[in-house]
């Protein structure tokens, strides 16, 4: 099953943060396993072959999680 696993970064967004050893974690938008492509916020390896955990989100998703971001007062 580890073989059928892909993925493509169809356009890089941007840097989030920069971690230690070249990692950052980026929004990019993500194709994974050939289906249509979706924002993503996840750690990647400097060569971007590598990534930790993360999280995906359809364009209305990231749409309202933008829209809560917005109206919160962050402390």
């Amino acid at each position: 099953m580890a073989d059928d696993f892909s993925f493509e970064i169809v356009k890089k967004i941007g840097t989030v943060s920069e971690g230690k050893g070249g990692w950052n974690v980026e929004l990019n938008l993500v194709s994974w396993g050939g289906r249509p492509a979706k924002y993503d916020i996840r750690s990647w390896s400097p060569d971007n072959q590598k990534m930790g955990k993360g999280i995906t989100f359809t364009k209305e998703e990231l749409e309202s999680l933008k829209n809560l971001l917005n109206s919160t007062t962050l402390e």
